[in-house]
């Protein structure tokens, strides 16, 4: 399977094409993506391809987030 990679001209822009992605896998599963990923962490979860793709891009979201934590955090 051919995977698209697509480069975004912002952080913030990512970062909204990511939650939007995790909204539709949180709504196919009726299952929130922090819950997911615990379970998937635990291996409570099967490999399925979905499944991988979903923790990939939760991961993705957690760096993203802290990313823009940090940058948006006033300076000491």
């Amino acid at each position: 399977m051919k995977k698209n990679i697509i480069q975004y001209t912002s952080l913030l822009d990512a970062f909204v094409a990511i939650v939007k992605q995790l909204t539709i896998y949180e709504a196919q599963y009726n299952l929130d993506s922090a819950e997911f990923f615990t379970q998937y962490s635990q291996g409570k979860t099967n490999d399925d391809q979905i499944f991988v793709e979903w923790a990939g891009n939760y991961r993705h979201y957690l760096a993203l987030h802290q990313e823009l934590t940090q940058k948006l955090s006033p300076l000491p």
